[in-house]
């Protein structure tokens, strides 16, 4: 992933866009908010590779949304900080969206939903 930019947009959806707008990034938080907080956490469901990962955490950490804890260990823990918490209703919006609006195709029924 390439080094986000911060926007110079008056829109504050178009700056929110340049962290936020990253299919990784949604997975990532989605993780977070149900518990993971060490590397090896968030991969088994993303379906994200390592290096992927480690950039998307380090922008993430960049932008306040998670902190690293301890800053500098090989083993660190990664949290959500309270900017990143404050993404919890967006993130509940954009699963009852997708329970509603995004179905199986192999059972044309809406998708089950997870449990964040």
């Amino acid at each position: 992933m390439r080094k986000i930019i911060p926007s110079r947009s008056p829109c504050p959806v178009g700056r929110a866009s340049r962290i936020l707008g990253d299919r990784w990034v949604i997975l990532i938080l989605r993780e977070a908010f149900l518990g993971a907080t060490r590397f090896e956490e968030f991969m088994p469901n993303t379906g994200i590779n390592r290096a992927a990962l480690t950039s998307r955490l380090t922008a993430l950490v960049e932008h306040g949304i998670l902190e690293r804890d301890p800053p500098a260990a090989k083993r660190a823990e990664y949290r959500l900080t309270q900017a990143g918490r404050e993404l919890a209703p967006i993130m509940s919006e954009m699963r009852d969206w997708g329970e509603k609006w995004l179905f199986d195709a192999q059972a044309s029924e809406p998708a089950k939903p997870s449990p964040l």
